[in-house]
């Protein structure tokens, strides 16, 4: 599916400024048609993958309990 940088924008919830920057830096894919740049959809797939596995690693890291702070004493 194909989006207008304007649904893409909408999509990622960046500004539509954000997005064409990152197309004339071409780390977003394009197709021009003449008149507009349509997006691929699909090639965001990856991000949306890489964000849940930190998200989940995240969650994990903050459940984790703290230690029992051991008390080591100096016996000099």
């Amino acid at each position: 599916m194909y989006m207008t940088i304007k649904e893409t924008a909408e999509y990622l919830s960046i500004p539509e400024p954000v997005v064409e920057s990152l197309v004339q830096q071409k780390k977003i894919r394009t197709i021009f048609d003449g008149t507009q740049h349509l997006i691929n959809k699909e090639q965001f797939n990856t991000h949306f993958e890489q964000l849940e596995k930190y998200k989940k690693l995240v969650e994990e890291y903050l459940s984790e309990p703290i230690p029992e702070d051991w008390d080591a004493k100096d016996e000099d």
